[in-house]
């Protein structure tokens, strides 16, 4: 396995609420290895969504350490590192800017960080467009004009215009329907395969995460409870925060509803009922 290209080291976070501490991260310690897609799941509340923001700098742990090959990340980041981690939201039209043309939001990194001479700029948006399949029609359209799945292609060709090692994918298509939904998984993972690119993919569906990922990562109330290569925690979940998520999953296939009935027959088994 390759080296970690980021390491969370007993990290904790609690915020002030109301006058009262409210315990978000408790003592979480993982490894995403580079070129992997891995993914954070749990219910809401779990702490998923704090952990990403940690990740990003938007806050600072209370305590422990997060790693950046191997180096402690600062709590104010370089502009080297704001460009090297990216995260794709879960809703691009809050994340887009209304007033600002597809165009202008695209080439908005590639200004910030000096990336290619002023006049390879709008060549180079076109051709982020068209890697998430787009064409040009699009530069000058506004965001209100797009559909969500064309919005999400937007932010996807914004995190790439960075060049980044690492992208976070904050519930990327959970306000997009299936077969859109579908559309734009195929997408990332095309775009991994052929950028080398690491990610952290946040969900609380393990339908869409089987799909996807490699190795999953559950948390529950704050708490990393298991990590497990994605076919070994699907055969063999140890946590009950997992089996839960399990049966969450709409049943598509026989195979889904042979493997919800059978947690469901252990759970209740173990709670001393009769199925």
């Amino acid at each position: 396995m390759s080296a970690p290209l980021l390491s969370i080291e007993a990290v904790g976070k609690t915020f002030d609420v109301a006058g009262r501490h409210a315990r978000a991260l408790d003592s979480v310690t993982l490894e995403i290895v580079a070129g992997e897609c891995h993914a954070i799941v749990g219910e809401s509340g779990s702490g998923k969504t704090t952990l990403a923001n940690l990740i990003i700098g938007l806050h600072a742990p209370t305590e422990g350490v997060l790693k950046w090959k191997g180096e402690a990340l600062p709590a104010q980041r370089p502009l080297a590192l704001k460009r090297a981690i990216q995260i794709v939201q879960q809703n691009p039209r809050s994340a887009l800017n209304p007033r600002r043309q597809i165009a202008a939001s695209i080439r908005l990194p590639l200004d910030v960080h000096t990336l290619y001479a002023r006049r390879a700029r709008e060549g180079r948006v076109i051709l982020l467009l068209e890697e998430v399949g787009l064409d040009a029609s699009f530069l000058s359209r506004s965001p209100r004009d797009l559909s969500g799945g064309q919005l999400q292609r937007v932010a996807i060709a914004r995190a790439l215009a960075c060049e980044p090692e690492l992208i976070l994918l904050d519930e990327p298509t959970s306000s997009l329907d299936v077969l859109v939904q579908a559309r734009v998984l195929k997408l990332l993972d095309k775009l991994r395969r052929e950028h080398g690119l690491t990610y952290l993919f946040i969900s609380h569906d393990l339908a869409v995460v089987r799909a996807v990922a490699d190795r999953v990562s559950v948390f529950d109330r704050g708490r990393l409870v298991e990590t497990a290569g994605v076919e070994a925690l699907f055969a063999a979940p140890r946590h009950e925060a997992t089996r839960r998520l399990i049966e969450a999953i709409p049943v598509v296939t026989e195979a889904e509803a042979e493997l919800r009935d059978r947690f469901r027959a252990e759970t209740l088994s173990k709670e001393g009922q009769s199925p």
